[in-house]
């Protein structure tokens, strides 16, 4: 049974990956992926939710909370990226497919959207497992998990929202967001998410096997602090004066707080 779900559930997200590439090509705009993003976490817990055929309330719990956060992800983004123009990350992709003669829309496909679908079946296996392996009710290592997401959904939602007003006066324009949960960590919507999904994590502990899906919150912390996260914007802002000395007095991803100014 398990694994004609766990069969199931990829064929699932392949179909609604596949369906995002199509509108993201028919608008020429690769960036759309984000937005499949939180997506498709959704598609995988509630595929797993209904079709295991089980009983958990851990996996009850888990499925809520994938929902409040992918559908507040996709939403959040669906409203930045529907009509704006492709993100540079995937106009330089773009213009290099293109100049080494590769078919765009297939590297696209196999490069961006596959990949990235994989990545996310990496990552989502503690709700995969909370929903296919029965539970005996939540016990504390639970309730600690679910104390956890709560901390990490409060910054990525804090966070984002902050950041949101500060782009909005238009008096901000070239200035580095450095307020509210900002001044604690140079990356609290980052930090929130990878918090999440420690917490997913600890929820779904429910039995010895649960402890393969610490591979998700290990992959998120590994993708957000070392290849697409973090590193992307700190090498964007990086040799700007403001943006150094925000760098010593603000924490880079765990939040602190803030160092003292030093004035050299």
């Amino acid at each position: 049974m398990m694994i004609n779900v766990y069969i199931g559930t990829v064929i699932s997200l392949w179909v609604f990956f596949t369906i995002v590439f199509f509108i993201a090509q028919a608008k020429k705009n690769n960036g759309l992926q984000d937005i499949a993003w939180g997506g498709g976490f959704i598609v995988v817990a509630l595929y797993s939710y209904f079709f295991s055929n089980t009983e958990s309330l851990n996996g009850s719990v888990i499925t809520i909370l994938v929902l409040l956060w992918g559908g507040r992800l996709a939403y959040h983004l669906f409203r930045r990226n529907w009509n704006s123009k492709e993100d540079r990350r995937y106009v330089t992709m773009r213009k290099g497919w293109e100049d080494e003669g590769k078919n765009v829309a297939v590297a696209a496909y196999l490069r961006v959207f596959m990949l990235q679908m994989l990545l996310l079946i990496i990552i989502v296996q503690p709700v995969f497992l909370a929903n296919t392996r029965p539970g005996n009710g939540l016990k504390l290592i639970n309730y600690i998990g679910i104390a956890v997401w709560i901390v990490g959904y409060f910054f990525e939602v804090v966070g984002d929202a902050q950041l949101k007003k500060f782009k909005a006066d238009k008096s901000n324009k070239g200035k580095l967001m450095t307020e509210g949960l900002w001044a604690y960590t140079r990356h609290p919507n980052y930090f929130g998410e990878a918090t999440m999904w420690w917490g997913i994590f600890l929820i779904s502990l429910v039995e010895p096997i649960s402890f393969i899906g610490i591979i998700g919150p290990v992959a998120i912390n590994f993708l957000l602090l070392k290849v697409s996260g973090v590193p992307l914007l700190e090498k964007k802002y990086e040799g700007r004066p403001d943006f150094e000395e925000y760098k010593q007095r603000t924490n880079k991803f765990i939040p602190m707080p803030p160092k003292k100014h030093l004035n050299i």
